[in-house]
This record gives C-alpha cells, structure tokens and sequence, in this order.
C-alpha cells in the first residue's frame, strides 16, 4: 500500500515540487490581495515561492491561473499551463505555494463542486481570507472602475453591487475563523502595524525576513488614488472613502450599503467605525428635497 508521503509525492508532480508551506487565498479586488502576497514572497523560505494569481473558481488552480510568479519574478504563463512542472519546478522543493481567487467566497462552494476542482485541499497548510473596511474597499473599487472607460455608470455599480454580496459572505468567514481554522489577515492592520504582520508570518508558517510593506505592486494598476507612488507606505489607504466622499456616484453606494442589514450586521462587528458612517447615511434621505419632486 502506497505511503502518505508517496501519495503526496504523487499529488505534487504536476507541480514540481513539494511545497513547505501551501496556502490559497481569497480575497475581493482592491483589498491589498497582492500587496500582501509579495510581502509572502519576500518571507518565503529561502525566498523561494510559487504564486498562481487569480486561479479561476471550480477548476483545477494548476490549470486555471491567470498569472504565474516564480521566486518573486513573473514567470510563462502559457508555458505552465503546457508544462507546469518545467516552470514552477525551478523554486525547489520546500518553497512556498501561494494560489490566490479574487471575488469568490469558499462558502459558495458545497457537495461535489469544489472551489479548488480535483485539487486535495488535504494538502493545504492554510486558507487564508483576506479584508479590508468596507467604506475604503467599496470606494477604491468604485474609483479604479471609474477609470475604465469602457465601463458605464450602470456596469460599474452592477459589478459593485455583486462584489458588495460576495464580501459580506467573506466577513461571514472572518467571523467564523476559528472554527473554520482560517488565517484572516486585515488589510487595514496589516498596512499600520508590523507587530500583526510579523504575528501572522507566525501563523502562516513564514520567517521573517523583509517585514516592511515593500512597494506598490502593479497588478491591477497599481493605486486607483496615487499613480505615482513607488513605496507602498506611500498610500494613504486608510483615507479612499474620505477622498471619495464627494462623489455622488459613491454616496449612492452608499445609501445602498446603508440599508442592507446583513452587511451592515458584520460591519457592526468587525467594522463599527464604518457600521456608525452607514448608520448615520441610513437615517438621511438620499435626495436632498426628501422625494422626487
């Protein structure tokens, strides 16, 4: 009868390697996902790391990825999804795995349909969730859409909408952390305070190495807010919905998010300096006059 260990060789050769540590990820757009993962990276053991990005929801995340990093540095994509093992293989075994989903919640995925497809989530060392505060969230996701031309009006506050869902399931997971055996990371903490950050190398099973907020990556654009900025430390990313409060199209938002009380439930718990912003936009009317008239 095959070992444990043979069987999780076996598991392991469409990679290349055997990973030290293995972690998948979720978390929503413009909540610092890659920020986070490159500070991952860099406390890698030796430094060395696999990171599929944004693997595609119900498939298997060694053929569904949307990006591949090796040791830090963007790797073939299409040469991996061909050959994976000839990529990722050159990290050597014992480096960290990191597959990352955007815009999806584990808890949307039950019986035979998975979140990871074929993948044996045994082999997993962590799930890892990762947030922000909702009011600074909802506005830099609205700004960076914004700046997509080929966006309308009523795209982006459909899109917006639907994310608004998916994160108030995902706080759902914060709040069950513990019993789920989840590593939650706060985006916001994680930006203000290197003690939580070096607690939560800890926790993942990472040294420390570089525990600094390193520089601004460029996925996604890079900051909707300060296009220039090099240093991550740089952004201002606690201050986007104040920089966002005059625009009318966020205060709608708003006025939405205000109103859903299993969102503004969470909010309460996790996040009761937003849950008191909303409160207050609740008891206003969202026109000036009161009606339509």
């Amino acid at each position: 009868m095959a070992s444990v260990a043979s069987q999780q060789d076996f598991a392991w050769q469409q990679l290349g390697i055997i990973p030290g540590v293995a972690l998948r990820l979720f978390g929503m757009r413009r909540s610092g996902n890659h920020a986070i993962v490159g500070w991952m990276q860099r406390n890698a053991p030796g430094g060395r790391s696999v990171f599929l990005n944004n693997c595609k929801p119900g498939s298997d995340p060694f053929r569904s990825f949307r990006g591949i990093e090796v040791d830090g540095a963007h790797a073939p994509q299409h040469k991996a999804l061909r050959d994976m093992a000839s990529v990722a293989g050159t990290a050597g075994n014992g480096a960290l795995l990191v597959m990352s989903y955007e815009d999806t919640s584990p808890a949307e995925f039950t019986g035979e349909r998975q979140v990871s497809g074929p993948f044996d989530e045994g082999l997993l060392t962590r799930n890892v969730v990762i947030y922000r505060s909702f009011l600074n969230w909802s506005a830099s996701l609205l700004k960076k859409m914004q700046g997509n031309s080929g966006y309308s009006l009523v795209r982006r506050n459909a899109i917006l909408l639907r994310a608004m869902d998916t994160y108030t399931r995902l706080l759902g997971l914060v709040e069950q952390a513990r019993d789920l055996a989840i590593s939650c990371i706060s985006y916001d903490r994680w930006c203000g305070e290197d003690a939580y950050r070096a607690a939560l190398l800890g926790e993942l099973g990472l040294e420390t190495r570089d525990n600094t907020l390193g520089t601004v990556q460029r996925y996604g654009g890079g900051s909707s807010f300060q296009k220039e900025a090099q240093s991550a430390e740089d952004l201002q990313t606690d201050q986007r919905w104040r920089q966002m409060a005059g625009d009318a199209e966020y205060q709608a938002v708003l006025h939405l998010a205000a109103r859903d009380t299993a969102l503004t439930d969470r909010l309460s718990r996790l996040f009761p300096a937003d849950a008191a912003v909303l409160s207050g936009i609740a008891a206003k009317a969202p026109m000036a006059n009161g009606g339509l008239a």
